[in-house]
């Protein structure tokens, strides 16, 4: 039994604490402290690697996360400030950029700036995907994420929830949600097929059906409280999401992507991924199941994640600074992440796997980037909050130059904003776009909690 295997079946006593890593060594001491044995490189030669990529190949194994920043037109186009963030993450040499949520139908936004690609919106969306690559520094891997926020719908000014099953963890106190039927379900299947086919028009090179942090396809496959077509057994919860895929495979010649919760660390009978003992473990038998079924289905790419940002967002976004104090070092959860992509990697290695929850680490990401695609836990590294943070960070990785002046702090303002219903970026290190708008949005609330953010989204 490897020390990462007896790590996850015990939690370690170490709590939580500020990243305070000068350099490697610092890294490496820290890891030791926690009994993690996270793969980290001195040199960073792997991440210039290029890799194949379904019929494309990538100059380098640096990715940007499909990063949201509640930045669009109400009608689902992009507006500028959304362009201005795309034009930014261009500007970089990252060989994948992983473009955010967008909707596949009306009622399906998070909020009512959140992308939407139908007729209307598509020559915008065209527009978009020729703005990065124009800007781009060598050919970009662009995958469109489609989704339908779920239980986090919030298509107008009020909270709309649509979910796959009551969920008293996750139901907001005095909003009654509408559990989606049956049919309502399998209407979505054509929604998301012709998204992918738009997606297809506008000169994207792959789609993500998201199945990842509560939102619904993420939330049915935890939906073993819910009887029909699409709840009660492993079959049934997958049904929906393996559908979809199928469907969008038969209709599109863009690659297939997806965004999938390892799991969910929400207790069952309601969370995806855990053992039934002990929610805070992972049980990842019906994890492998499923990447199996995806892959015989088409999918080449999948970008491992977990938890949900509205209930336990330590889980898959490590913080220095959030709305409560995590139980736990942020190291590990992320050492859980990214022992989800390896066992992820291993069942499936024909396909190309991406790690997330980097921007934890700083200026050291490239170090940690470096060390699992040596060892083979992933293909790509993928960086988010370091991307708002950051834009140039793969450039400046690359070349051997990373600024910790520029890094991510981890301070979880860009997710504030969000939640304040404002337009998404960096505060510290984007200050005069985003400063007055994360200020704006704070005037007259409370502090954010845990609490808070369940009651208010």
């Amino acid at each position: 039994m490897t020390t990462n295997e007896r790590q996850e079946q015990r939690p370690t006593t170490a709590g939580h604490q500020r990243f305070n890593c000068r350099n490697l060594s610092d890294l490496k001491a820290l890891c030791q402290t926690l009994a993690l044995d996270l793969p980290l490189e001195t040199q960073m030669r792997e991440l210039g690697q290029p890799l194949a990529l379904g019929r494309h190949q990538l100059a380098n194994r640096l990715a940007i996360q499909p990063m949201e920043g509640c930045d669009g037109e109400p009608d689902g186009r992009p507006s500028d400030l959304t362009r201005r963030r795309y034009q930014r993450f261009a500007s970089g040499s990252a060989a994948l950029i992983w473009v955010e949520a967008t909707a596949v139908v009306h009622e399906g936004r998070a909020n009512p700036r959140q992308l939407m690609l139908n007729e209307t919106t598509l020559p915008e969306f065209s527009r978009l995907v020729q703005m990065i690559r124009s800007e781009s520094k060598q050919p970009v891997y662009l995958v469109l994420q489609l989704t339908h926020s779920g239980r986090y719908s919030r298509p107008d000014q009020d909270p709309a929830p649509q979910v796959a099953a009551l969920n008293p963890l996750l139901d907001r106190p005095g909003l009654i949600p509408h559990v989606l039927t049956d049919d309502e379900l399998a209407d979505l299947v054509p929604a998301y097929v012709r998204s992918a086919e738009l997606a297809e028009t506008a000169g994207f090179d792959a789609v993500d059906i998201k199945a990842c942090h509560g939102y619904l396809l993420n939330e049915l496959l935890g939906a073993r409280t819910r009887t029909g077509a699409y709840g009660g057994s492993f079959e049934q919860r997958t049904k929906l999401l393996l559908d979809i895929v199928t469907a969008v495979r038969a209709a599109v010649a863009i690659d297939l992507a997806g965004r999938l919760n390892a799991y969910d660390e929400i207790p069952r009978p309601y969370g995806w991924g855990v053992r039934a003992d002990d929610h805070h473990q992972p049980d990842r038998d019906e994890l492998l199941q499923l990447v199996g079924q995806l892959t015989r289905r088409g999918v080449v790419l999948l970008n491992v994640t977990a938890g949900n940002p509205y209930y336990n967002p330590h889980v898959n976004r490590p913080f220095d600074a959030g709305p409560y104090r995590p139980p736990v070092h942020p190291l590990v959860h992320l050492n859980q992440l990214l022992l989800a992509a390896r066992e992820v990697r291993r069942h499936v290695p024909e396909a190309v796997v991406m790690a997330s929850g980097l921007s934890w680490t700083r200026h050291l990401g490239g170090h940690l980037a470096a060390g699992l695609i040596k060892a083979g836990w992933a293909d790509l590294a993928g960086f988010g909050r370091q991307a708002f943070a950051y834009p140039q960070f793969s450039r400046d990785l690359l070349a051997g130059e990373v600024d910790p002046d520029r890094c991510c702090i981890a301070c979880g303002k860009c997710s504030e904003i969000m939640r304040d219903g404002g337009q998404a970026g960096c505060v510290i290190r984007d200050a005069q776009v985003y400063l007055p708008i994360y200020r704006s949005g704070r005037t007259g609330k409370p502090p954010l909690t845990s609490q808070v953010i369940r009651e208010h989204v």
